[in-house]
């Protein structure tokens, strides 16, 4: 029975009071994603691959190394994914913390064939 003073929504069920230990780990995780092993260096990497261009017909070292920093940004990406999607099945982060990964890796990958540097 419900009382009248406080109704009962039907989401109310579905939220969950997160005690402390769990939002100290949420941060570690956060923290640990952000700026340890993932995004910022797969942003840096994809960033060196975009401001690769190559001088003239004879430059086929820049399309070399631009095409070997966008693999290297994906790699990180895959692994950074995967260490996303650990955290998530423990409940420690979000899930949206699915979104970066993705976001770097179709940018990545749209490097890598779009917008090759071409001859």
């Amino acid at each position: 029975m419900t009382s009248p003073v406080r109704p009962r929504t039907p989401h109310a069920s579905s939220q969950v009071a997160r005690s402390p230990r769990i939002r100290i780990a949420s941060a570690l995780c956060a923290l640990v994603l952000v700026l340890t092993l993932g995004h910022l260096v797969t942003a840096y990497l994809a960033l060196l691959a975009y401001a690769a261009d190559p001088v003239g017909p004879w430059d086929s070292e820049t399309v070399a190394h631009s095409n070997l920093a966008a693999s290297f940004a994906l790699a990180v990406t895959v692994a950074t994914a995967g260490l996303s999607r650990v955290f998530v099945k423990a409940g420690w982060v979000r899930r949206w913390w699915y979104a970066v990964p993705a976001g770097l890796a179709v940018v990545a990958l749209l490097r890598l064939t779009l917008f090759a540097p071409e001859l």
